[in-house]
């Protein structure tokens, strides 16, 4: 399976206007934002799990990162509710549940093959500082490797903001609304723009809170390559 497969194009999703689509797991239903492959694949997606459901126990051989965007994700390592940020490396094992029901962003096989380092943070209780570089911008560091780095960035209303990403990013609308070229991201919207791209957007009346991750894009063709040899 391949959706939103062409890496060298800047992407944008509106996820609230798709539909739901099962998963081999009763109870528990998807939206592709992007994906290469079959059941295992480097994809990212969101998920949703109904009150009472779980999945199976398995391994992440490729790793798996996600934020919870609603109602809380349980596994046997604890229970993450909105606003969890969580980050399981390759070979990593979990059986997820949820009691209440859940929504998530949730990517896989975007790790390196040697990272093992777990994150798990409730974002909703951090603290972020002034932008290095934009005025009315705050930042809310999540992770940083020598590849990658994610923040949540946090905008003041009709902020805006122009950042190279040499190496790629993705971007998703949290909260409030955000003008990216000649589209209007909206909450829960996607943005993938390709290497040596550029992000130029400038926050709606209401601001805007968003995920932002740079730098993974650059090794996407050897992602791709660990799945198939999977």
């Amino acid at each position: 399976m391949k959706i939103s497969a062409d890496f060298s194009q800047r992407v944008v999703v509106h996820s609230d206007s798709l539909e739901w689509v099962e998963s081999p797991m009763l109870g528990v239903h998807r939206k592709p934002l992007d994906r290469v492959g079959g059941e295992v694949a480097r994809a990212t997606t969101i998920v949703r799990y109904a009150p009472g459901s779980e999945f199976s126990p398995h391994v992440h051989t490729g790793g798996e990162e996600f934020i919870v965007l609603d109602g809380v994700f349980q596994d046997e390592h604890g229970s993450f509710p909105a606003g969890a940020y969580i980050r399981n490396p390759p070979q990593s094992k979990h059986q997820p549940s949820s009691d209440v029901g859940c929504i998530m962003l949730v990517k896989l096989w975007q790790f390196e093959p040697s990272d093992r380092t777990h994150v798990r943070l409730q974002t909703n209780f951090m603290g972020s500082v002034q932008h290095a570089v934009f005025k009315g911008v705050h930042i809310t560091p999540l992770y940083k490797d020598a590849i990658e780095e994610v923040s949540l960035l946090n905008f003041e209303p009709e902020t805006a903001i122009t950042l190279d990403v040499k190496n790629g990013a993705e971007l998703f609308v949290l909260s409030g609304s955000l003008d990216e070229q000649n589209d209007t991201l909206i909450k829960h919207s996607w943005l993938r723009v390709p290497v040596n791209g550029e992000i130029k957007a400038k926050a709606g009346i209401k601001g805007a809170k968003v995920w932002l991750k740079t730098g993974h894009l650059i090794d996407v063709e050897n992602q791709i390559m660990r799945v198939e040899h999977a």
